[in-house]
């Protein structure tokens, strides 16, 4: 049986802050990784928030997935500011079709990767456990 790739060598969780202002891509989410061992800690619903939540929980989250559209703080901006807050952070955006150049965007202020709405299972492990690397 393989090993549960949220989880450590030294068998804790990966920590992550899943931020997305859509309840049920935030849960879908959740229930992705928590099914893969993760421990999704916290969730906000727009950057804002994410980025408080960040700064209060710092250095214990391993992982944020960051929505790029939302109200308040869109992704790219909270992701700009979570990197000049650790340089380290680890970012996974998340983005509806048709949003490429948000990504590319995203992609050059420090995000790790991306993943595409509609969610697919295994493309999101894939791309948040090649991000934990």
């Amino acid at each position: 049986e393989r090993p549960l790739e949220g989880v450590k060598a030294d068998g804790s969780a990966y920590r992550v802050m899943i931020v997305d202002d859509s309840m049920f891509v935030a849960k879908q989410l959740g229930q992705i990784l928590t099914s893969e061992g993760y421990e999704v800690v916290t969730t906000a619903c727009d950057g804002k928030e994410g980025l408080e939540k960040y700064k209060e929980l710092h250095p214990n989250i391993d992982l944020v997935t960051m929505d790029i559209t939302m109200p308040k703080m869109d992704g790219l901006t909270a992701l700009e500011q979570i990197m000049a807050f650790d340089k380290s952070a680890r970012v996974v955006m998340v983005s509806a079709l048709g949003k490429e150049e948000l990504v590319k965007k995203s992609l050059l202020l420090g995000a790790r990767n991306y993943i595409i709405k509609p969610l697919d299972r295994k493309k999101v492990l894939e791309r948040i456990s090649a991000s934990m690397k």
